[in-house]
């Protein structure tokens, strides 16, 4: 990954206002189920994974949009105490983002979106912001904001040698050819199932289609597999990622996006792919102990890092 004296990453995309319920059983049809407690927390993946980043002690700039509201000013005031950038968030006459979240008991999470203020921002806003792309080292992506707009983005980082980070979800059609400049591409077995064409629910599956993730992209690919661990798909062929066991998962929202955002730390910080993954893997089952997305999230004292992780 090249340097060049860069010292930020960008990560570009979505901001929710979650509202967590946390609850034994999901309803049945017709009934109405009484949910144990209620949380309130920042969400969004974009912003999700530019906490991760920055709790993890490196200088994060969020581009996105809120509304003119009180979630969008609550989601902006709680970057801001993790000490990411905000300056680049604009404001929007939609509605910010909101995302439902049901976690039950044994970790499983139902989850809806509404994108809100997220579907907002244009290519045209992010060619206003064309020296801070150049300038950044590493730019992360969702596809929680338009497609279109993703798009324009992964050609611009690639003409000035940026490296990229796409969170492929929720899974989109995309046009192959930029997905093919994509340093690399993260996606949980349901979006590997999606893009590859073929069911995928555990590592000896994503080994099986290996050769057609792999083609998806010119770059890495890592199939994240919740509780299986993840997998790293590389010049070194399949390699299995081991999930870092816990004592008890209180429930997985964010556990992916702190997976991404302490990835792009390791390769910020000069980490292999492998390491970085084993680093990542390291975050995710912090998160999972704790209930909420940002607020779960380990800052690298939680880590323990003193040095670089064993591989």
């Amino acid at each position: 990954m090249r340097d060049c004296g860069r010292d930020y990453i960008c990560v570009i995309g979505s901001l929710n206002y979650d509202i967590i319920m946390k609850q034994k059983r999901m309803p049945l049809l017709g009934e109405t189920y009484t949910a144990d407690s209620i949380t309130y927390s920042g969400g969004g993946k974009g912003a999700n994974q530019a906490v991760q980043c920055a709790k993890l002690g490196i200088d994060t700039i969020m581009v996105g949009k809120v509304g003119r509201d009180a979630f969008g000013d609550a989601l902006v005031d709680k970057l801001k105490d993790y000490g990411v950038d905000c300056s680049c968030i604009g404001r929007s006459g939609s509605p910010t983002g909101v995302g439902v979240v049901h976690a039950l008991e044994d970790g499983t999470v139902y989850a809806s979106i509404i994108t809100g203020a997220n579907f907002d921002i244009t290519s045209r806003e992010i060619d206003g912001l064309d020296e801070l792309v150049r300038s950044s080292r590493i730019i992360i992506l969702q596809l929680e904001i338009p497609t279109g707009v993703v798009e324009h983005i992964i050609r611009k980082a690639k003409q000035y040698h940026v490296y990229t980070i796409l969170n492929a979800a929720p899974a989109k059609e995309m046009d192959r050819e930029v997905l093919k400049m994509v340093d690399c591409l993260i996606v949980n077995e349901t979006e590997a199932s999606f893009y590859a064409g073929a069911d995928m629910t555990d590592g000896d599956m994503v080994r099986a289609h290996a050769d057609r993730l792999r083609q998806l992209t010119d770059g890495t690919v890592i199939v994240t597999l919740g509780s299986k661990g993840s997998m790293l798909l590389g010049e070194e062929g399949a390699v299995p990622i081991d999930p870092v066991k816990v004592e008890r998962v209180t429930e997985s929202t964010g556990a992916g996006d702190s997976y991404i955002g302490a990835f792009a730390y390791g390769k910020f910080k000069g980490m292999t792919d492998l390491q970085a993954c084993c680093f990542a893997a390291r975050a995710a089952s912090v998160t999972v102990t704790k209930i909420g997305a940002q607020e779960a999230m380990p800052c690298l004292s939680e880590m323990n890092e003193s040095r670089l992780p064993d591989v």
